[in-house]
């Protein structure tokens, strides 16, 4: 009889063990690894795009999530410091999604000053013939709301992400102007 029961009691220990489900980041307008549609691009700085912020997705935030944010950022771009493209902060934890060309249109969370120097997204547009550059789209999970204002610079904001956050999801796409 002991058998059993000790076997039973090893499986439920196993179980609680195991992690929870990984926070999850997904599009439809943007694929892993793959180039993003110029529609997506920017719209100035020598490229014609439409300027359309993608389509994004998230799933299974960590317990104690109150707030999300969302951030596209490019590590390639030559000025030492990367690029950052669309920094929306304070959604509320149970919003799952942002619609297509959702920027300048959210009715909850606040889109802050890019490093384009505006509000709301500003799609890749690499130099040309810099070569390909990645973007990293990232939902975070906080505790809590940042306390920002729309004006705050964009690395005192990734700084305060990273410094918080409970767990994040990063899906990379990828863009070349030729």
């Amino acid at each position: 009889m002991k058998l059993p029961l000790s076997s039973a009691l090893l499986s439920l220990l196993c179980l609680a063990a195991l992690p929870a489900a990984a926070m999850t980041l997904k599009s439809t307008d943007i694929q892993e690894g793959q180039l993003m549609d110029k529609a997506l691009s920017f719209n100035g700085f020598g490229c014609k795009g439409e300027n359309h912020s993608p389509q994004l997705s998230w799933q299974d935030l960590p317990a104690g999530t109150k707030s999300v944010a969302i951030t596209a950022y490019d590590p390639d771009a030559p000025s030492g410091s990367g690029w950052w493209h669309w920094l929306v902060v304070n959604l509320p934890a149970n919003q799952s999604a942002l619609a297509s060309n959702a920027s300048g249109k959210l009715k909850q969370g606040l889109e802050l000053r890019t490093d384009f120097g505006s509000q709301g997204y500003g799609g890749p547009c690499p130099p040309a013939g810099h070569g390909m550059h990645r973007y990293q789209f990232t939902a975070w999970a906080l505790p809590q709301d940042l306390e920002v204002k729309a004006d705050t610079p964009p690395a005192m904001v990734g700084y305060m992400l990273n410094a918080m956050a409970l767990g994040k999801a990063t899906l990379t796409a990828t863009f070349v102007t030729p």
